[in-house]
């Protein structure tokens, strides 16, 4: 199955740091977070990437050329196997829907294929997220992540506090995690570059009770700004978390 990453957003709220890079770009733990994400799925055995840039395409690009073996094939280190990486460069200003749309033509009829962010790390097992998604034999399934609080969570009785948890994962309530499975009709949904998959895409589809929603109670974590990329770093010690046991 066909992994898209999307890879080309701005990262605004990075600051200074995303107008020199890209956001998938920006190193965790000594790497890229691209190449985490690349390593999540690879070491799930599945190796065939398209890249989907845009702002500060080209450092992306360069990047992984120390890394090819031939044409779209690359050998990464600390990945096992060789795959194969398209870049496909789409659009400075294309929103979500739109890098989407733009691959369109990469894809049969009928076809599933597996999407996610290039700023979301997790330990989710997409073997059991292809399985759950076939089963369903819907347009598209999403995991469904606890997000963590961003602030100390205290629990009262009283004038007293009789506890206080800090950045611990809540327990009310799923948010998209990324990590999607589509199929090709996903496509009808999308207009143009403008398009944004989160809102009237998604939002319809859910409607015609065609997305489903594959619960994920592991290690999930956005990093969306210095603050998440501080704080995840401090989680590494001995091994990188989003690791698939």
């Amino acid at each position: 199955m066909k992994v898209i990453i999307l890879a080309g957003g701005k990262g605004t709220r990075f600051g200074e740091l995303t107008k020199k890079i890209p956001k998938p770009m920006i190193k965790i733990h000594g790497r890229p977070m691209l190449i985490h994400i690349i390593s999540i799925y690879a070491s799930q055995n599945f190796n065939k990437f398209y890249i989907a840039t845009g702002h500060r395409s080209k450092i992306i690009v360069d990047y992984f050329k120390q890394f090819q073996t031939y044409k779209n094939f690359y050998k990464i280190s600390g990945i096992q196997k060789e795959l194969e990486i398209n870049f496909i460069n789409t659009g400075v200003n294309s929103m979500t829907g739109g890098r989407l749309k733009r691959l369109q033509k990469y894809f049969k009829k009928n076809e599933n294929f597996m999407l996610t962010y290039g700023d979301g790390l997790s330990n989710v097992n997409l073997k059991k997220l292809k399985i759950f998604h076939y089963k369903k034999k819907k347009i598209a399934t999403v995991t469904a992540v606890r997000p963590l609080s961003k602030y100390g969570i205290l629990n009262i009785s009283g004038d007293l506090a009789l506890s206080f948890k800090e950045k611990q994962q809540l327990e009310v309530g799923r948010i998209n995690g990324g990590f999607f499975i589509f199929n090709y009709k996903i496509f009808n949904f999308l207009k143009n570059d403008m398009t944004v998959l989160e809102r009237a895409p998604l939002e319809t589809i859910a409607k015609k009770k065609q997305l489903c929603a594959y619960k994920h109670d592991g290690f999930w974590q956005c990093v969306d700004t210095k603050r998440d990329k501080e704080n995840l770093e401090k989680l590494i010690k001995r091994r990188l978390p989003w690791r698939l046991k």
